[in-house]
C-alpha cells in the first residue's frame, strides 16, 4: 500500500493486524474477520485498509461453496472431508454461515459445536458467521474474510451456506467450484431439473448413501438424467454426481479427485482466471449498492421525510412509487 496516500496509511494497530495475518497466527486472523465483519463506520474504513494490503498474498487457495437443504449434513460432510484434507497435508479454511437469531443477529446453529474434531487441528480455521439476512446465504463480509483466510495460508476455503433455498445461488458468485449436497429419497428427478441452484451446481454429492445404497443409486442416476437437460455453465466441465458418507468417512478420495479434476480443467482452458476477474467486479458493484443504500438511510432529506412518507404510503395518501420518487430526489449526490 502506498504509505504517502494519508487514506491507504495503516495505523500500527492494523499493521499488526496484517503482521499477524501473513504470520499465520489464528488469533490476529480472528480480529481481522471480526473488524471486516463489523457494521461501526470507523472499522469498515480500518477494514477496507487491513484487506487491500492483505490482496497481493491472496488468490492461491481453492474456493468451495457447499451447499444443500437443511440436514443434508453439511456440517459433518465438511468435518469428515477436513480431517481428511489435513492427513493430506491440506491446511483449509471453513467459514459456516448459519441462519441469524431474529432477536439477537447472532448465529443460531454454531457450526463450530458441531465440528468439534476439526476445531482441535491447527492446520484448521473455523468460523460461524451470522447470515444477518443475507439473501445469498452467506453473510456481507464473507468475501473479506475469505481472502483474508488465504492470506494466512490456508490453501483450501470452504464456504458452508445456509441451505435455505435458491437464492443461494449467490455463493456460486465468490467461488472457484459451488458443490451441492443431497440426500437419498429427497425427490424425484423433477424435483432436481428445478433451475437456480442447481443450475450452477459443478458437483452434485449424495450424502449419507451408506444408509440405503440402492436408493443413493437411484438418486445419483436420477441426478445426472437431470443435469443432463441442462445447459452446463462451462463448455469444459459437466458436474459429476457421486455418493458420499459422511458419517463412515467414505467417498472423500473420489470427491476430491473430482475437485482437483475440475479446477485442472478451469485453469488450462482460463476459465478459472477469467471466473476471479468477473466476480471482483460484481463483488465491487455488489458493494456499491451496499453503501448507496447506506447512504439513503443515513442522509438527512431522507431521514426528515421518511416517517411522513411511509404513513402516506401505508395510509393510501400516495403511491409508493410516488413516495420513492420524492425521496429519490431527496439525495444530494
Amino acid at each position: 500500500m502506498d504509505a504517502s496516500n494519508p487514506e491507504g496509511a495503516l495505523d500500527a494497530a492494523d499493521q499488526q493486524l496484517v503482521d499477524g495475518v501473513l504470520a499465520k497466527q489464528r488469533r490476529s486472523l480472528a480480529k481481522t474477520i471480526t473488524l471486516i465483519e463489523s457494521t461501526r463506520a470507523d472499522h469498515l474504513l480500518r477494514a477496507q485498509k487491513v484487506v487491500a494490503a492483505l490482496l497481493p498474498h491472496t488468490g492461491r487457495a481453492i474456493r468451495i461453496g457447499i451447499s444443500g437443504v437443511p440436514g443434508a449434513g453439511k456440517s459433518t460432510f465438511i468435518e469428515a472431508l477436513g480431517l481428511w484434507l489435513i492427513e493430506q497435508g491440506h491446511q483449509l479454511a471453513v467459514l459456516a454461515v448459519d441462519p441469524s437469531s431474529s432477536v439477537s443477529g447472532g448465529s443460531i446453529l454454531g457450526d463450530k459445536t458441531r465440528m468439534e474434531l476439526l476445531c482441535h487441528h491447527k492446520e484448521a480455521f473455523i468460523r460461524p458467521s451470522p447470515s444477518a439476512g443475507s439473501l445469498g446465504g452467506v453473510a456481507e463480509k464473507t468475501r473479506e474474510a475469505m481472502l483474508a483466510c488465504e492470506a494466512a495460508g490456508y490453501d483450501v476455503i470452504l464456504v458452508e451456506t445456509v441451505g435455505v433455498g435458491q437464492s443461494e445461488t449467490t455463493v456460486a458468485g465468490m467461488v472457484d467450484m459451488f458443490v451441492l449436497l443431497q440426500l437419498p429419497n429427497a425427490g424425484d428427478d423433477l424435483q432436481a431439473i428445478k433451475k437456480g441452484i442447481v443450475e450452477i451446481a459443478d458437483l452434485v454429492a449424495i450424502n449419507k448413501s451408506d444408509i440405503d445404497p440402492q436408493a443413493s443409486a437411484i438418486a445419483r442416476s436420477q441426478w445426472k438424467q437431470a443435469l443432463h437437460m441442462l445447459r452446463p455453465a462451462s463448455p469444459n466441465w459437466r458436474p459429476p454426481v457421486i455418493g458420499v458418507s459422511a458419517l463412515k468417512k467414505e467417498g472423500m478420495v473420489e470427491f476430491w479427485g473430482e475437485i482437483e479434476r475440475f479446477r485442472a480443467a478451469m485453469i488450462a482452458s482460463g476459465e478459472l482466471e477469467a471466473k476471479r476477474k468477473k466476480q471482483a467486479l460484481n463483488w465491487m458493484w455488489s458493494l456499491i449498492d451496499s453503501g448507496l443504500r447506506h447512504y439513503f438511510h443515513a442522509h438527512p432529506a431522507v431521514h426528515a421525510a421518511l416517517p411522513g412518507l411511509l404513513h402516506d404510503v401505508a395510509e393510501g395518501r400516495t403511491t409508493p412509487g410516488v413516495a420513492a420518487n420524492r425521496l429519490l430526489h431527496s439525495l444530494e449526490i
